[in-house]
């Protein structure tokens, strides 16, 4: 079970705990054992987690198996870099050009690195879906030139959206689809082109899922507005690892979410006006109420446009209370979002004072504990920290 690991982030500090309720940090002591290690340490299921570390070394692209160019399609090069099968990592290198529609990784792939050749800028794959169509109109959708078929090795993915019995698509709603363990992506643009062409309501609107365990994502540019970047679990009951260097994420609702124990490092992080001009929200971890280890960021950039540095009332984040819209927030039930933010750059246009902002699903409020020996992973309090962050004016 979860004693060890959770003993080890339950710190005890001597006198009050630095911050403020609304704003709270770790102290030193505190901050220790939130480092890249630990939140890649663990594997397996929550009931039985296996200690087997993953250190992610930097991405290598090497020779490319296939090769995609301006034309062509991503989704055959998956396809058959996944027939290719067997453990030996496969190299998709994308040339230049923009790809138009969705491309879905299955599981059962080997070892993937898809990466594009030259600036990100140069490489970009892209689609415009909303999370508010029907099932029976996402299918219609992303699959107009048959890309996906009966047979083929991403047609189970293509399926289970297609045939859901939900009014909405839902998280179907993205460009880039992973299940695939051990991928690599690295050099990439993935726009969801939504953006600004809807109002600032609720519109989920994907660029990239990622489901599955030892996921890297190195160099990349996401955008779109809500729910940029999802880093999921597929399995519920099951830890999935992810890293994030180097790269460029951009939204203004959400914009990184997800159950995964994920490391972003060297990031930056842009929170947009252009559809929504006010209270914004970067970060919004569903973590399972026993785990200890959500979202790590560190050495990194948040920041806002134009239209939040006039008018400050950006959110850093929010914990997303998944499945508790009919029950409440029931602790040690829901999901807890658990993130630590440190050694990091906090750009103008986040609201100072209460920079992080009741729970997505339930509106449950935010509030830390802030005593002497408090426990950082009390299921009746917020988990979300900041530890030797700096805020510019």
């Amino acid at each position: 079970m979860w004693t060890a690991a959770a003993m080890a982030v339950a710190m005890i500090v001597s006198g009050p705990a630095p911050g403020t309720p609304s704003r709270p940090i770790l102290s030193r002591g505190e901050a220790a054992p939130y480092v890249a290690a630990s939140y890649w340490r663990f594997s397996g299921a929550y009931a039985q987690p296996q200690t087997d570390p993953w250190r992610p070394q930097p991405i290598v692209t090497g020779h490319p198996d296939l090769v995609v160019r301006n034309g062509e399609s991503v989704q055959a090069a998956v396809n058959a870099a996944y027939r290719m099968g067997g453990t030996a990592r496969r190299r998709i290198a994308i040339r230049p050009g923009t790809y138009t529609g969705t491309v879905f990784v299955p599981a059962g792939s080997p070892p993937l690195t898809i990466y594009g050749v030259g600036r990100p800028e140069d490489v970009r794959l892209e689609f415009t879906v909303d999370a508010t169509i029907t099932p029976a109109a996402w299918a219609a959708l992303v699959n107009p030139d048959g890309r996906y078929a009966t047979g083929d090795p991403a047609w189970p993915m293509f399926e289970s959206c297609a045939t859901k019995t939900s009014a909405t698509a839902g998280l179907c709603a993205t460009v880039v689809w992973a299940q695939s363990t051990d991928l690599q992506l690295e050099g990439l643009t993935i726009t969801n082109t939504l953006l600004d062409t809807v109002d600032r309501g609720t519109h989920q609107a994907l660029a990239l899922r990622t489901d599955a365990d030892r996921t890297q994502l190195e160099n990349m540019r996401l955008i779109s507005r809500q729910d940029t970047l999802l880093t999921n679990a597929d399995d519920p009951e099951r830890i999935a690892r992810v890293s994030v260097r180097d790269s460029y994420i951009e939204g203004d609702t959400d914009f990184v979410f997800g159950r995964a124990a994920a490391v972003f490092d060297r990031c930056r992080f842009h929170l947009v006006s252009s559809r929504k001009p006010a209270g914004g929200v970067v970060f919004a971890p569903n973590t399972a109420p026993a785990f200890p280890y959500g979202f790590l960021v560190t050495h990194s950039l948040i920041d806002a446009d134009e239209g939040y540095r006039e008018a400050p009332t950006g959110f850093l984040g929010r914990a997303w209370d998944q499945g508790a819209s009919a029950t409440g927030y029931v602790p040690g039930v829901t999901p807890n979002g658990q993130l630590v933010l440190r050694d990091s750059l906090i750009g103008p246009g986040f609201n100072s004072a209460t920079p992080w902002a009741p729970a997505a699903t339930t509106a449950r409020p935010f509030r830390a504990r802030t005593d002497a020996g408090r426990d950082l992973n009390d299921v009746n309090y917020n988990r979300l920290w900041e530890y030797a962050t700096v805020q510019a004016a």
